[in-house]
């Protein structure tokens, strides 16, 4: 006990004082970044006209508008090739003076960002709610919630995972140290959806620069408003740390925008769809950089007769509808055990029915609207032939107050029953608030059900046992997996992100996606340098001895022979071989033969 007092008296001093030091708020900068002209005071201005479609596509300008109210809010210009060409050219030299910052430094550009965004939670939030239609709740648990969960994970353990890390040398190196160094790619390039405009700037943009880098982002056409102001956070951010000028950039356009910005960056990452990342891996093949890509899924939702009902239907509706189902990892089939079918589809449908659809910033509604136009129809013809091939309605939510110009920008929660893998909507992702809804009878049907899909991003399995859970999740072939819960993969922001099949490749997100974003350089040097160096033994040196290959054989299996007294004998051996000198003349001799 004498010896083990004062380690323990040592131990709580030490974690007391790092409590107490926790107490201390750290010194970070405030950060000054306009809004002016991105708030709605709720006055009717002049340039607040309902905006109509215009028939064909403006190349020199995206048009803004908020998908809930078709209000205009602006336009983007389109960049042109040689355009974005210039912006990548300016990120490349301030990337050239960032690689050489401290992670002191970088850390210091996250906190001062996590303070503003838990400051203007709502500002962000209102934002993005005005530029895609969601709700505020969404925005915050898919835009907030997930940025500073990364932002978190970064300050902790970002350094971490990028200084060198020393790897075994294996038995014919035990001389040398090895090690993998991660050095900043350059200028990483990200094209990105738009359904969480401020979460999908911020997520390739914090790896990226806290790796080292410097990043261009294309935002979506869809989603371009929100992502010219979500850039002078970042730049405010990074002025206040001392970093140089146009390390980050937002760039807006339309296809060619994106196919220029391929071209001119060190690795691109791909938000979108299974077509458009054929495209990008195209045109990435001219110049070989690295591509990461994230098209989507088809999730599928399995629920054993051995959970607790109207706790897994709460998380089952959250999974359809969040965000108005435009989401990624979204939940986009249903499957059921038999014996609770009946009973898990009317607490399902109990809850859709008070689920109530308008437009976010104009009321309390639980959904918000479509983000693209056209999306709605889509849906409905996807329902259309769920409902022509046998599927039935088993409930629906209600709209709010619409407007009579934004009505097709809305979609009710569905809830369809008897769907079958014969219908498109349990094939496509529908990218929309529709729960259709399948029963299973076996562990071994279900997990064939799960993986007849092209798509393999996620998957959430709920069972009373976790054991039977994880078992079912093993089965499925997909990148992520979510044992009695919904999408909470992602809130580990330590896992990487990112899918199989037509999901796409490639990771972001984690130790994986943060490594991703770095030149990995194998590095091997001499242990007990210098005197100990790397010395060809005389049996292999040039010109090669008559027992050159005598030696090699010894000398391999003195190094992996499976038997240890044929290692020892071999290894005599191999000493033997080295004391001898061989004669110029042996040499002579051989090659003469």
């Amino acid at each position: 006990m004498a010896f083990w007092w004062p380690l323990l008296v040592l131990g709580f001093a030490f974690a007391l004082c790092r409590f107490l030091l926790m107490l201390i708020p750290p010194n970070v900068p405030s950060i000054d970044v306009d809004a002016s002209d991105v708030l709605d005071d709720g006055k009717t201005k002049e340039n607040s006209f309902i905006y109509i479609p215009s028939r064909g596509r403006t190349l020199e300008k995206v048009q803004c508008y908020e998908p809930a109210t078709m209000k205009y809010l602006g336009f983007c210009p389109a960049l042109r090739p040689d355009e974005v060409r210039e912006h990548v050219a300016q990120a490349r030299k301030a990337q050239k003076i960032w690689a050489r910052s401290s992670f002191k430094q970088r850390r210091q550009f996250l906190r001062i960002l996590l303070k503003y965004i838990i400051e203007h939670q709502e500002l962000i939030c209102e934002i993005s709610s005005r530029d895609t239609g969601k709700t505020m709740v969404d925005a915050s648990l898919g835009e907030i919630m997930t940025t500073c969960e990364k932002i978190t994970w970064l300050l902790s353990e970002g350094e971490r995972w990028l200084k060198p890390e020393y790897r075994s040398t294996g038995r014919s190196m035990l001389h040398k140290t090895a090690k993998v160094e991660f050095h900043p790619l350059g200028v990483i390039g990200a094209i990105v959806s738009w359904n969480y405009p401020f979460h999908n700037i911020f997520n390739p943009m914090l790896a990226a620069v806290f790796s080292g880098n410097g990043v261009v982002i294309k935002v979506s056409e869809h989603a371009s408003w929100s992502g010219c102001f979500y850039l002078r956070i970042i730049q405010a951010a990074l002025a206040a740390v001392g970093a140089p000028e146009n390390l980050v950039d937002v760039i807006t356009g339309f296809a060619e925008t994106g196919e220029a910005l391929v071209s001119s960056v060190d690795k691109i990452i791909f938000v979108g769809s299974p077509d458009v990342g054929k495209m990008i891996m195209r045109n990435a093949s001219d110049t070989l950089i690295p591509v990461t890509l994230e098209l989507g899924g088809k999730d599928a939702f399995i629920v054993c007769e051995d959970v607790d009902v109207p706790h897994v239907a709460q998380i089952a509706v959250r999974a359809a509808l969040q965000s108005s189902g435009q989401n990624c990892a979204g939940a986009e089939r249903f499957y059921v055990h038999q014996d609770i079918y009946s009973k898990f589809v009317a607490e399902v449908v109990r809850i859709v029915k008070s689920v109530t659809a308008g437009p976010p910033l104009s009321g309390k509604y639980d959904m918000g609207a479509i983000c693209m136009q056209e999306h709605s129809e889509k849906l409905q013809n996807l329902v259309n032939e769920a409902l022509d091939k046998g599927a039935e309605f088993a409930g629906r939510g209600s709209f709010g107050n619409l407007g009579e110009d934004a009505v097709d920008q809305f979609f009710p929660p569905t809830v369809l029953v008897n769907v079958n893998h014969s219908m498109q909507l349990m094939q496509e992702e529908a990218f929309g608030p529709i729960l259709p809804i399948m029963k299973f009878s076996s562990d071994e049907e279900v997990v064939k059900l799960a993986n007849d899909s092209r798509y393999g991003l996620g998957c959430a399995v709920f069972s009373g046992s976790q054991r039977r859970a994880k078992a079912i999740a093993s089965q499925i072939h997909c990148g992520m997996a979510a044992i009695n819960d919904f999408a909470s993969t992602y809130m580990c922001q330590s896992l990487p992100f990112g899918g199989v099949k037509d999901s796409g490749f490639g990771r972001f997100a984690g130790i994986e996606g943060l490594r991703a974003c770095c030149l990995v350089k194998s590095v091997v040097e001499d242990r007990w340098w210098p005197f100990i160096k790397t010395k060809i033994p005389k049996p292999i040196q040039y010109p090669v001895a008559d027992n050159g290959f005598e030696f090699q054989e010894s000398l391999v299996e003195a190094l992996y022979g499976l038997n240890v007294w044929d290692r020892l004998r071999a290894l005599v051996h191999v000493l033997k071989m080295l004391t001898e000198q061989n004669t110029p003349s042996n040499s002579t001799k051989r090659k003469n033969d």
